[in-house]
């Protein structure tokens, strides 16, 4: 049987996967959708004639439980309030094809009592677009992801995918012997999400997988359909794709990296000289140390899980470190060596249990502030960056330590959102509460299905 044969569906022609299809043939509902601080994708399925009305009412209590359901009294979330619905606001000409068959996606901004939302993370990463837009400057990401995928073992219990040929950069059938691979390419093409490639990483099995360049808002939606929609097509075909930062204690960790530059007006990019002449342009020295400076905040936001942390190590790739190099993984803020419409800086702290949303405003805001109030950039490291470091500056080595200094961190919260940020510490807090004292293994159990 030929595999692609399981992956048909949506029969969409190539000129059907176009946004603005509210009443196409063949469509019957509407999949609205939205992430909230944890980035589950919440939503509700309707009619499209209910989508042709651009928003829908959910409960403003998805922002005041954990990933168990505990409730928590968190700012925002309304449970001390009766719980009061919010809306969930959307362009019905501007939806998007679904993986799932004779159905469209609409990707939704919150509003409650008739303003935008203090919990959107959508909203959140918008102000901080405008925020760089005033300045001149569009702000352009590309998207990392790394995850593991598992399978079935004999006694029912997820164990890692068997790619006993896998190795790092590696591809085909010894990297993925069921194709699955194949399955989740076909059906981004299908969505119109772009994939920039897919690889295996280092430890098996293990995938790299990197979505297109786009402005920052796309890419942030881009990134939160096509983790959902991978996990939903591999998971019918009986596996399923984790983007845990640490699943097993023995590989390597998964991370989510922010390949970030800037266009200017003229349409070229700020970037486009900074490594080629040898001096940094402000822009880069100004976005590099904010995102230095507040770099224990950002852990909290951009590594949100007490199993974070067990990735965040020295020696490790992962962005513990607040320091910054030229063409060097073992920093946190990497300069790539390309000039040109290419030049960027990638930021490799993150891993995918954040909100790509939450966690690219974070970084933007962080950036601006270092470029408005002139932070200095320290040194740039030019160590080996595993055994020999020039900083003494890491990310806190738990989840409770990470939120303590996002709290503490009060310019970039501001920046950010005040209220949101108090509804995400208070969850988290909780999060942190149900799993003290538990081992990796209750840890992986509790994250497992969610991310």
């Amino acid at each position: 049987m030929n595999r692609l044969s399981k992956i048909e569906q949506p029969k969409i022609e190539q000129s059907k996967i176009e946004p603005g299809l509210v009443r196409a043939e063949g469509f019957e509902r509407c999949r609205i959708l939205f992430a909230d601080q944890l980035n589950l994708a919440r939503g509700k399925y309707v009619p499209m004639s209910e989508a042709a009305k651009g928003h829908a009412r959910m409960c403003v209590g998805t922002f005041a439980v954990t990933y168990d359901k505990a409730l928590v009294a968190a700012p925002g979330g309304g449970l001390l309030t009766g719980l009061p619905d919010m809306e969930v606001t959307f362009d019905p000409a501007d939806l998007r094809p679904s993986w799932e068959p004779n159905t469209q996606i609409a990707l939704g901004a919150l509003r409650f009592q008739g303003e935008p939302f203090a919990l959107c993370g959508r909203s959140a990463l918008a102000r901080a677009i405008e925020a760089w837009r005033a300045r001149g400057l569009d702000p352009m990401v590309g998207i990392e992801m790394e995850a593991y995928v598992f399978q079935r073992g004999a006694d029912g219990s997820w164990v890692p995918y068997d790619t006993p040929g896998a190795f790092v950069y590696g591809t085909g059938p010894f990297a993925d012997p069921a194709g699955l691979i194949e399955e989740v390419w076909a059906m981004a093409a299908a969505c119109g999400i772009p994939i920039e490639s897919i690889n295996a990483e280092y430890d098996a099995p293990q995938f790299e997988l990197t979505l297109r360049y786009a402005d920052a808002m796309k890419a942030a939606d881009d990134a939160f359909l096509f983790r959902q929609m991978a996990r939903e097509v591999l998971y019918k075909r009986g596996y399923l794709l984790s983007f845990l930062p640490k699943p097993f204690a023995e590989k390597s960790g998964s991370g989510l990296h922010f390949n970030l530059s800037f266009t200017q007006g003229d349409g070229s990019n700020a970037f486009a000289n900074d490594v080629a002449s040898g001096t940094l342009s402000d822009t880069m020295k100004g976005a590099i140390a904010g995102m230095l400076r507040h770099h224990e905040a950002l852990s909290a936001i951009m590594a949100p899980l007490t199993q974070s942390y067990a990735r965040l190590q020295p020696a490790s790739l992962s962005g513990y470190w607040a320091n910054w190099g030229i063409d060097h993984r073992s920093v946190t803020v990497r300069v790539s060596a390309e000039t040109g419409p290419a030049a960027r800086i990638e930021h490799r702290l993150a891993d995918c249990a954040a909100s790509p949303y939450f966690a690219m405003a974070a970084l933007l805001q962080a950036g601006l502030l270092g470029l408005e109030n002139g932070y200095e950039l320290p040194p740039e490291e030019v160590n080996d960056g595993l055994e020999t470091i020039n900083t003494d500056r890491h990310t806190p080595h738990d989840l409770g330590t990470a939120l303590d200094a996002l709290e503490a961190d009060t310019v970039l919260s501001g920046a950010i959102g005040q209220v949101l940020i108090d509804n995400f510490i208070a969850i988290k807090r909780e999060e942190v509460r149900i799993l003290e004292g538990k081992s990796a293994e209750e840890q992986l159990a509790y994250y497992l299905h969610y991310i």
